[in-house]
C-alpha cells in the first residue's frame, strides 16, 4: 500500500513537472513569435547577412608610348604575435632581441624602434611605417630567415623566427624612381595621393567601389539559395601622359649635371610641342624618389607650375610681338642706347652698367637685349592700357590650366596698379611683374606657332583598363589668337638673329644644321623678408624653340641661383647654354628631325673661310608648309600619285583599292618629305616595314592602324624586332620590338643594409595587363603616416623670388643693377 502511494506521488510530480515544462515551453514560444519576433529577426538578419566592400585596381600612369611610370602591385604588412592565443601556441616571438636585430636590416629600421615595439603588452603588434607595404623582395629574406636552407639544400621545417607574419596588401610602384618626381607625384602610407598627377586625377584613378551583399548559415558559408546583391568595383582608368619617356631622359641628366657643378637653390625645364601644347618633359631640382619619399623631400613644389619669379628679358618677347602687330616696330629704325629717363623718374639703363653701345638700330636692340629699346616700345608706343592688353592676351595673370595642382597665376600689380609711370615702363623687359614658367611656354609656343594661344596639356588621354579604349582624349585647344601669323613670323626671325648675330646674346645657344630661335633672360632676386634687391644672386634662363619654321620642339630652362661666385653672365652661357643645347639637339635627332644639310654645308665653308662661328651661322630655306589632303574615299593609286605630287613620303598598308584611313589626319599641316600612312580597304596582306632606327611612336602609330599587339622594351629608337621587314601580314600578329636608349633615366642609389638597391621591381611582382614593366619597380618600404605639411602647396614653402610691388625707389635699385641678357 506504502508502495502504492509512492508510486503515485511520482506520477503526479512527474506529470506536474511536465505541465509546467510545456506551459513554460508554450508561453516562450508565444514570447518568441509575437512580442520578441522583431528583435530576434533583426538579431538573426545580422547574423546571415554580410556585405563586403570591393576594392577596385588603381590605374596604370604612363607615358605617351605606354612606359610605366607608376602601378599597382603586391605589398606586405609584417605583424607580430607577442601573447599566445591558447596554450598550444607556441608561434610567439620568444626572444624580443633576436627578432628585432633580424628584422633591422631587412626594414630598414633601427633596432632599438623594433626591440620598442616588440616589447609591448599585446597580442598582436605592428611594426609602423618599418613594416607597411614591404616588397616582394622583403617578405623572401623574411621567409628566408623564418626557414633557412641547409647545407644540403633542403629548407628547416621549424620555424626560426617565430611570431612573425605577412599579410598581403597591395601599394604603389614608381617603375623609374626619381623620373619626373614631381609631375608623377606619390601616394602615402594610407594610399592618399599628396601632389602631382596623382593628386589631379586620383577620382579617375582610383575608380569606383563595389559591393557584395550575401547570406551565410552559422558556420560562416554563404547559402547557395541565400538572397545577395553584387556591385562590381570599376577600376580606375589608365592615365596616359604627354611625357615622352625618352626627351625626359634627356632632361633629367642634363639637370644632374648642372646640379653637380653648380648646386642652384633651383632648377626647372619645361619642353613642350609648340604646335599641340602637348608637355613632352618636365623637370625640377631639387627631386625626390616616390618610392621613399619618407626618407625626407627637400622641396615637394612643382617649380614649373607653382613658382613665381620674375621673368627678366625673356619677357621682352612679348612686348616686341605686340609692337610688331601694331605696326610699331621698324627694325631699321635708330636710337640712342644706354639710359632712358623719365621725368621726375631714376634713369632706367641698358645692362652694360648704363653706357649702351651707341646709336643703334631697333633690330640689334632686341639682339643686344637693350633694356631701353624696349621701354621704348612699351613705354612710349604701346602706352600702359595697350600694354596691360596683350600682356593678359598671352596668358600673364591667369591660370594655364594644366593638368597639374597648386597652378600659380603670377601678377601684373605694376600694370593694373602702378605707383610711378617708371613702375610698368620696368615691365616692359621683364620687371616688375611674376610669371610661373608655364605661363612662358604657353606664351612663346603661341609665337612659335603662328599666333595662337593653347592650353598647355600634360594628360594625353585617359583609357579603359580592361579594353583600352579611349574615354577621354586631350586635344589642341586654341585659347585665343594673341598675334597674326605675320607678326607671328616676323618675331620669330627676329628671334632667330639673337642667337646667329655677331652681337646677339644667344650666341652660346647656337646648334649646328638646325634654326633656332629664342630669349636670354636675367632676373635679380629679391629678399623675401626685406623686398629688396638680393645683390650677386640671379635667376637666368633661356627660352628658344627650333626649327624657327614650323617648330617641333620649345625647351624653356631656368636656374635659380646657383653657387658660384661667377658673374652671371658667365655662368648662364656654362650653365643654360649646354643643358638647352644638349636637350633640344638630342630629342630634335630622336624626333628624326633632319638638319638643314645646306646651312651646315654654308656654315662649314664660313667657317674655313673666316674661321668666325658669328659669321658661319647662316640663315636657310624653311620647309614649305602644307595642308594634308583628305586621302580617305580615294583610290589607292590617286591617293598613292596625289602624295607624291606634294613631296611626301607615303606608306600604303594593306592591298585594297580605297583608301579607308590616313595617319596623320586629314586637313593637319604637315612639311614636306612627312611620312604618312595609307590603310586601304584590304588591310590583308599589308606588309611589315623596317622599324629599325624609329622611335616607338612611329611604330605605336602603324599598329594601331593594323591592330597590331606590341610589346616593347627599352626606351630610345628600335634596334630589334621581332618580325622581319617585308613579312605578309594578317592581322593577328605581336610585335615585340626592342629599344635602345644612349642612357637610362637617373636613379638615385639608396642602398640598405644588405647591399640592395632602391627601386628594384620586387620578384614576381608585375603590373596589371599583359604587359611587362620596365626593370625596375620600388625598394624600401612606406613612409610616415604624417609626411611634412603640405597646405595649398603640396609640401614645403614654395621658393619664390617674387618681388613687392615696386616703388620709385625700389626701382631705383633696379635701374641700377638690372640685368637683360
Amino acid at each position: 500500500m506504502e508502495t502504492k502511494r509512492r508510486i503515485n506521488l511520482r506520477i503526479l510530480m512527474v506529470a506536474l513537472c511536465t505541465i509546467l515544462i510545456f506551459t513554460g515551453l508554450t508561453f516562450r514560444i508565444y514570447w518568441i513569435q509575437t512580442v520578441d519576433a522583431a528583435r530576434i529577426m533583426e538579431h538573426a538578419q545580422g547574423q546571415w547577412d554580410r556585405e563586403r566592400t570591393l576594392i577596385p585596381k588603381r590605374g596604370l600612369i604612363m607615358d605617351r608610348n605606354g612606359d610605366y611610370l607608376a602601378y599597382e602591385g603586391k605589398g606586405y604588412i609584417v605583424n607580430a604575435r607577442l601573447l599566445p592565443r591558447d596554450e598550444k601556441d607556441t608561434d610567439v616571438v620568444r626572444d624580443p632581441y633576436f627578432t628585432a636585430t633580424s628584422l633591422a636590416p631587412i626594414l630598414n629600421a633601427p633596432v632599438p624602434d623594433l626591440l620598442k615595439i616588440l616589447t609591448k603588452q599585446s597580442k598582436v603588434v605592428q611594426f609602423g611605417r618599418y613594416g607597411q607595404k614591404i616588397t616582394e623582395e622583403q617578405k623572401e629574406r623574411i621567409l628566408a630567415l623564418q626557414y633557412p636552407k641547409l647545407p644540403s639544400g633542403e629548407k628547416v621545417e621549424k620555424n626560426q623566427l617565430p611570431g612573425i607574419f605577412l599579410d598581403e596588401t597591395s601599394r604603389r610602384f614608381y617603375p623609374n624612381n626619381s623620373f619626373a618626381s614631381h609631375v608623377i607625384g606619390y601616394l602615402d602610407l594610407y594610399d592618399e595621393p599628396k601632389m602631382g598627377i596623382e593628386l589631379q586625377l586620383n577620382k579617375e584613378l582610383s575608380g569606383e567601389k563595389g559591393q557584395m551583399q550575401f547570406q551565410k548559415d552559422g558556420a560562416g558559408y554563404q547559402l547557395p539559395d541565400g538572397e545577395g546583391q553584387y556591385v562590381p568595383a570599376k577600376d580606375g582608368y589608365d592615365v596616359y601622359l604627354t611625357i615622352d619617356r625618352q626627351i625626359q631622359d634627356y632632361v633629367e641628366q642634363a639637370m644632374d649635371k648642372v646640379v653637380q657643378q653648380y648646386n642652384p637653390k633651383g632648377m626647372t625645364v619645361v619642353v613642350s610641342d609648340p604646335q599641340t601644347g602637348e608637355i613632352l618633359a618636365m623637370g625640377n631640382r631639387s627631386q625626390f624618389n616616390p618610392n621613399t619619399y619618407y626618407q625626407g623631400i627637400t622641396n615637394y613644389t612643382n617649380h614649373a607650375v607653382t613658382t613665381m619669379f620674375e621673368p627678366g628679358s625673356t619677357f621682352k618677347i612679348i612686348t616686341l610681338a605686340a609692337s610688331i602687330e601694331e605696326g610699331l616696330f621698324n627694325p631699321q629704325e635708330t636710337y640712342d642706347s644706354g639710359k632712358y629717363t623719365i621725368k621726375g623718374q631714376i634713369p632706367i639703363r641698358d645692362h652694360n652698367n648704363g653706357n649702351g653701345w651707341g646709336r643703334i638700330s631697333f633690330l640689334e636692340g632686341v639682339q643686344r637685349s637693350s633694356n631701353v629699346m624696349f621701354v621704348k616700345l612699351g613705354y612710349e608706343r604701346l602706352k600702359l592700357e595697350k600694354l596691360r592688353d596683350y600682356f593678359k592676351k598671352f596668358g600673364m595673370g591667369s591660370l594655364t590650366g594644366i593638368e597639374l595642382p597648386y597652378e600659380k597665376k603670377g601678377n601684373l600689380i605694376n600694370l593694373e596698379k602702378p605707383q610711378s609711370p617708371r613702375d610698368w615702363a620696368a615691365t616692359t623687359f621683364g620687371q616688375g611683374v611674376t610669371v610661373t614658367a608655364i605661363q612662358q611656354i604657353a606664351a612663346v609656343g603661341a609665337i612659335a606657332n603662328g599666333g595662337e594661344l593653347l592650353k598647355p596639356h600634360i594628360v594625353k588621354e585617359l583609357r579603359d583598363p580592361h579594353t583600352g579604349a579611349v574615354v577621354k582624349r586631350s586635344g589642341r585647344e586654341v585659347v585665343r589668337r594673341v598675334v597674326s601669323e605675320a607678326t607671328a613670323k616676323q618675331t620669330r626671325d627676329i628671334l632667330e638673329t639673337v642667337v646667329t648675330a655677331p652681337h646677339g646674346t644667344g650666341q652660346s645657344y647656337y646648334i649646328e644644321g638646325y634654326h633656332v630661335a629664342g630669349k636670354t633672360g636675367t632676373a635679380q632676386k629679391y629678399d623675401p623678408n626685406t623686398g629688396k634687391i638680393m645683390d650677386g644672386h640671379y635667376i637666368g634662363s633661356f627660352i628658344g624653340f627650333a626649327p624657327k619654321d614650323n617648330p617641333r620642339l620649345l625647351v624653356y630652362v631656368v636656374i635659380d641661383d646657383p653657387d658660384t661666385n661667377e658673374y652671371y653672365g658667365i655662368w648662364g652661357r656654362a650653365a643654360i647654354a649646354p643643358t638647352f643645347q644638349t636637350i633640344m639637339e638630342r630629342s630634335l635627332k630622336y624626333l628624326q628631325q633632319q638638319p638643314d644639310l645646306e646651312a651646315v654645308k654654308a656654315s662649314k665653308e664660313a667657317t674655313k673661310k673666316t674661321g668666325k662661328k658669328e659669321q658661319a651661322v647662316l640663315a636657310a630655306q624653311p620647309l614649305t608648309e602644307l595642308t594634308l589632303p583628305k586621302f580617305e574615299g580615294m583610290s589607292t593609286t590617286a591617293a598613292t600619285l596625289r602624295a607624291k605630287q606634294d613631296k611626301l613620303t607615303v606608306t600604303v598598308m594593306g592591298t585594297g583599292t580605297k583608301i579607308v584611313e590616313q595617319y596623320p589626319a586629314a586637313y593637319e599641316k604637315v612639311v614636306q618629305g612627312k611620312q604618312i600612312i595609307l590603310v586601304t580597304d584590304r588591310i590583308k596582306g599589308a606588309k611589315m616595314p623596317d622599324f629599325k632606327g624609329k622611335s616607338l611612336r612611329d611604330v605605336m602609330e602603324f599598329s594601331s592602324l593594323l591592330d597590331l599587339i606590341v610589346q616593347a622594351t627599352g626606351t630610345g629608337f628600335v634596334t630589334q624586332q621581332s618580325i622581319p621587314p617585308g613579312t605578309v601580314l594578317q592581322g593577328t600578329e605581336k610585335l615585340q620590338v626592342t629599344l635602345q636608349s644612349e642612357s637610362e633615366p637617373p636613379v638615385p642609389v639608396a642602398p640598405n643594409q644588405t647591399g640592395a638597391q632602391e627601386g628594384a621591381v620586387p620578384p614576381g611582382t608585375t603590373p596589371p595587363g599583359n604587359k611587362t614593366p620596365p626593370p625596375a619597380g620600388t625598394g624600401g618600404t612606406i613612409p610616415p603616416a604624417n609626411p611634412p605639411a603640405q597646405g595649398t602647396e603640396g609640401g614645403q614653402a614654395v621658393q619664390q623670388s617674387t618681388p613687392p610691388p615696386v616703388s620709385s625707389n625700389q626701382t631705383g635699385q633696379t635701374s641700377q643693377t638690372s640685368p637683360s641678357p
